[in-house]
């Protein structure tokens, strides 16, 4: 009888063992497969994310080659418009296109690009600009909004920016003065490169050169390229025309609107005509050409399988002999971050 307990109690032991060892066992069994899942998991979130990294780098290739495409069309045009004054002829399309900003689209397979262009003898050439040619820039400012002290920082400070000397102007800037700045440097005494530069010139701000949500910024009738010193009044903007002493709002708008027939002789007479309101020594700051040498070009691209757009911005310049050479290209090209204080020259620092 003592054996037969003892047997049982050895067995009801032994059973209880192999009991809590197939638990363990189904555990870790559940353990593994628990590790097993997340493993393949993470491999189709990885192959997934991956996918889409290579869709998505592959549509902004297309989108960037697409914009590139839009800058070759819009030289393309100025060429045409160069070596065709007289507008008799057009590009496939059948459509002439303007050097004044208007847009135009282009549509492809699978996709289109937008191109605008910008005849740069119609704006204000900060390179070129003198002490009896600053009136317009100065105007150019207050007409914006700019206070007329502020402007007049602006302006002398630009011309101290780029002259050789270190001698200041009454409302101007030279190294001393961007020397004590939290962040010093010096004046450039040079020609401006860009117009971003214009945001190390005292008194500048990136609203005034940028604009904002509720005024317009100068930069867009600003040029650093541009031929001359005089603007072109076949191609500036109203805004430009504007700020030329003698031109109100309404000679303006009839500028504007009688450039829209280029080879329309009385368009021509007429503007001419308005410009008897320029009076000397104001009347040597604009000129009345035709297509200039110097554009500036935009060109967005988008594909109808991807969101956003891709964008170039270049300028170019056409030599005499109608070849062209770029002197600013920006790819992708994004817009400025706009409301910006600045620390190196801006109005904090008047």
């Amino acid at each position: 009888m003592m054996f037969s307990e003892r047997s049982l109690e050895r067995s009801a032991a032994w059973r209880a063992t192999a009991g809590g060892d197939k638990g363990i066992a189904l555990i870790m069994v559940l353990w593994v497969l628990t590790v097993l899942m997340v493993i393949a998991l993470s491999f189709s979130y990885m192959g997934r994310t991956e996918s889409q990294t290579s869709l998505a780098f592959r549509q902004g290739v297309e989108k960037k080659f697409l914009a590139e495409a839009g800058i070759e069309k819009g030289v393309a045009e100025i060429l045409y418009a160069k070596m065709n004054p007289n507008r008799q002829v057009v590009l496939e399309g059948g459509e002439i296109w303007k050097m004044d900003g208007t847009p135009y689209t282009v549509k492809t397979d699978d996709g289109y690009y937008t191109v605008s262009i910008v005849d740069e003898s119609g704006k204000i050439n900060i390179n070129t600009l003198t002490d009896a040619s600053a009136i317009i820039l100065k105007n150019l400012l207050t007409n914006s909004g700019v206070e007329a002290a502020e402007a007049d920082i602006i302006v002398d400070s630009i011309l101290d920016w780029k002259d050789a000397d270190d001698l200041t102007r009454l409302n101007g800037a030279e190294s001393d003065y961007y020397m004590s700045l939290p962040n010093p440097y010096k004046a450039k005494n040079a020609s401006f490169d860009t117009l971003e530069e214009l945001l190390l010139v005292r008194g500048m701000t990136s609203e005034i050169l940028y604009g904002s949500d509720k005024k317009k910024g100068i930069i867009d009738f600003l040029s650093v390229n541009s031929m001359g010193g005089g603007i072109n009044v076949n191609a500036a903007p109203k805004e430009v025309l504007m700020a030329v002493p003698g031109i109100t709002a309404e000679i303006a708008d009839t500028i504007v609107s009688s450039r829209g027939n280029p080879s329309d002789p009385a368009s021509a007479t007429n503007i001419q005509g308005m410009l008897a309101a320029v009076q000397p020594p104001f009347n040597s700051l604009v000129t009345f050409g035709a297509v200039g040498n110097a554009f500036a070009m935009e060109s967005s691209a988008y594909k109808a399988d991807s969101k956003g757009a891709y964008t170039v911005k270049a300028t170019v310049i056409i030599e005499s002999d109608n070849k062209f050479r770029y002197t600013y290209y920006k790819s992708p090209a994004k817009n400025p971050v706009k409301n910006q204080k600045e620390s190196n020259g801006g109005s904090d620092h008047n």
